[in-house]
């Protein structure tokens, strides 16, 4: 550990960055299940059928491994040696084994009336073991597969890591592989490389991932550097991305910009005047995994159902009634003030998002991008032909999309239209391997598919123009050149006779 001290690590300087603190969003790993969760104290959390607080996690090292005990409450596991001098006593082969489920002597009675006392799993495990008839007859691959498999039943293990793009892509590709749009991790890799994605950049990103794609680029890019995400609707969904954690400072460089005033940007129609215009109630952009936004949803769906009590045909007359019922005069003090300080945030939110939508729409009209990384449900040839004129020549993008026809429609249509090269769609196959002493091998379960990706490189469109004609007066000078020949050969019979 003395030579890590010499080189810089990548990682803050801060002492305690490396300890799970109150509110900080972490990963709980059991075998190769997870879940993002965040720490908060006295707050139940269930996890493969196991429920839990995570109140003895704050102080402790990401990577802490820990067990749950009775009540809900973590411990931290201690480490046992196992001994490795003594010979584990084992059979050749299986073939004597009968599976009749008569060789285990402890019921589901015993092992129930075991937990009820708190023995812990690791000696339910042992005791198994040792009440097992067929456990030494069986091969030393089978005793480890038998507690393997014993251990995963009985204990109680969780492991609390520190979220990251790998792990949250594994997790949502396992738990929720539609909300990605069925996004493998190593396409999600392929998709940063081919990207260019780095520090300082200034991307641009449509993603309806659930936010999983922005908060890769922001993990890669650090905090340096600008990320414009366009959305559709009444505003971006970071579920995902505030999985990740992130400090404020890296969101002072992310901006947002409805997809919807794309078109006015590109023709020059685009006004400030058209983003006041938009409803008040949209959702409202928030650098959190779209809890704000659903409570406003509610608290929206609330109001409606309140306004829309008493029958009325004009909507004016529901404005009214909405007034009405809303009339602060009905209601107590504590109601009256909480009612307006939540109005006068959500005037100020608004008005925040409205500078931040000024900000991207000054950035997008710059026509600068350093790349474009697509990865939505819509159909990528419409949205590619109109966010490219937003990027710089000689820059990277990349589209995603669950199936490849999509892509060779867009692949056509970007040849068609000139002002790319490199052109390439790709896939990305995937197997897993087994890696143990003396049985590795590929698993026999794989991925059936993770996506298809669209990259290039886009190039600027008057250097074409001028490139063909160049060609045309090539082909001019050649067709003369190969002209002059012919008139000498005409001569040569004259001049002989």
């Amino acid at each position: 550990m003395e030579g890590s001290g010499e080189q810089p690590s990548p990682q803050p300087q801060h002492p305690g960055d490396h300890r799970i603190r109150d509110g900080d969003f972490v990963v709980l790993k059991r075998e190769d299940v997870f879940k993002a969760v965040q720490v908060q104290r006295r707050k139940k959390v269930t996890f493969e059928k196991q429920w839990f607080y995570l109140d003895n996690v704050i102080g402790h090292s990401y990577g802490t491994t820990f067990e749950v005990t009775s009540g809900g409450s973590l411990q931290p596991k201690k480490k046992r040696e196992e001994p490795t001098a003594e010979t584990k006593e084992a059979g050749t082969d299986n073939r004597n084994i009968v599976d009749d489920g008569k060789s285990q002597k402890l019921t589901q009675d015993d092992i129930k009336a075991l937990k009820d006392k708190g023995i812990k799993g690791e000696e339910i495990v042992q005791q198994l073991i040792e009440n097992s008839t067929t456990f030494r007859d069986k091969t030393e691959f089978a005793q480890d597969k038998y507690i393997k498999k014993k251990k995963k039943k009985y204990e109680a293990i969780i492991t609390v890591v520190k979220p990251s793009t790998r792990i949250l892509s594994i997790m949502y590709y396992a738990r929720e592989p539609g909300k990605i749009n069925h996004m493998r991790y190593d396409t999600l890799a392929q998709m940063l490389t081919l990207g260019n994605i780095r520090a300082g950049n200034k991307m641009i990103v449509m993603e309806t991932c659930a936010g999983l794609v922005l908060g890769a680029m922001m993990e890669r890019m650090g905090g340096f550097g600008s990320i414009i995400q366009l959305y559709p609707g009444g505003g971006p969904v970071r579920a995902a991305t505030a999985c990740f954690g992130f400090p404020k400072s890296f969101l002072n460089g992310l901006y947002e910009f409805p997809l919807n005033k794309v078109d006015s940007l590109l023709h020059g129609t685009f006004s400030a005047e058209m983003l006041s215009s938009e409803p008040k109630d949209s959702a409202l952009v928030e650098g959190s995994n779209g809890t704000l936004e659903e409570k406003q949803a509610s608290e929206q769906e609330n109001e409606d159902s309140m306004a829309e009590a008493p029958e009325s045909n004009h909507p004016e007359d529901q404005e009214t009634m909405e007034t009405i019922s809303q009339d602060p005069e009905h209601k107590g003090p504590k109601e009256r003030g909480s009612k307006k300080d939540y109005i006068q945030e959500k005037q100020r939110r608004q008005e925040e998002q409205r500078k931040r939508h000024l900000e991207a729409a000054a950035l997008l009209s710059e026509r600068n991008a350093d790349g474009l990384i697509v990865a939505s449900r819509f159909h990528p040839t419409p949205l590619l032909l109109s966010l490219l004129d937003f990027v710089a020549p000689s820059r990277p993008f990349v589209v995603y999309c669950q199936y490849k026809e999509p892509l060779l429609e867009c692949y056509t249509k970007l040849r068609e239209r000139g002002g790319v090269i490199n052109l390439r769609l790709s896939e990305t196959w995937l197997r897993n391997y087994q890696v143990l002493p003396d049985r590795s091998h590929p698993k026999l379960l794989m991925s059936g598919g993770g996506g298809y990706l669209l990259s290039g490189f886009t190039v600027a469109m008057d250097n074409l123009k001028a490139d063909t004609r160049l060609k045309s007066n090539a082909s001019t000078l050649e067709s003369q050149e190969t002209e002059e020949p012919a008139a000498k050969k005409r001569k040569c019979p004259e001049s002989d006779s």
